[in-house]
């Protein structure tokens, strides 16, 4: 049940723009699944949903798909869209992004599991990338930016 109710979850915001847990209960509800508040939160962390602007400027949920064995497109097009500028401190990438898009952007870099990346830390336009070391950085930004170019 939980998996058809995540699948449903999926189809519902590639199709729609989900702006709030409420809006996507009740598509849930419609499509007759019977769902609490605590649950659609569960599913959403579960899914490890994230917001991104939407066509009004407001944000809304997406599902950043983790394709094994490659980086897929989203997570690059995210980090394309979003991107404004990259600084090195140390063993940290600071990623400054354009208001509001920090949060995905960061997913997607979590989600493409880097190997220098140890973790993100978002909040509105800017990202702290955790580096295993000053080396790495270096390694992590230059092919980030060869990620980007294409």
């Amino acid at each position: 049940m939980k998996k058809t109710r995540h699948n449903k979850i999926i189809e519902i915001i590639e199709q729609h723009e989900v702006l709030t847990q409420e809006e996507l209960a009740g598509y849930l509800r419609e499509a007759g699944f019977d769902v609490t508040q605590a649950t659609v939160s569960r599913d959403i962390r579960e899914l490890q949903l994230t917001k991104m602007p939407g066509e009004n400027g407001r944000q809304k949920y997406v599902f950043l798909r983790n394709d094994t064995g490659r980086f897929g497109d989203k997570y690059i097009r995210v980090l394309r869209d979003s991107l404004v500028s990259m600084d090195i401190a140390q063993n940290l990438l600071v990623i400054k992004t354009v208001s509001g898009m920090a949060m995905a952007a960061a997913a997607a870099l979590d989600a493409m599991k880097l190997s220098q990346v140890v973790g993100c830390i978002a909040g509105d336009d800017t990202i702290f990338v955790a580096v295993r070391s000053a080396g790495d950085s270096e390694e992590l930004i230059r092919n980030l930016h060869k990620m980007l170019e294409k």
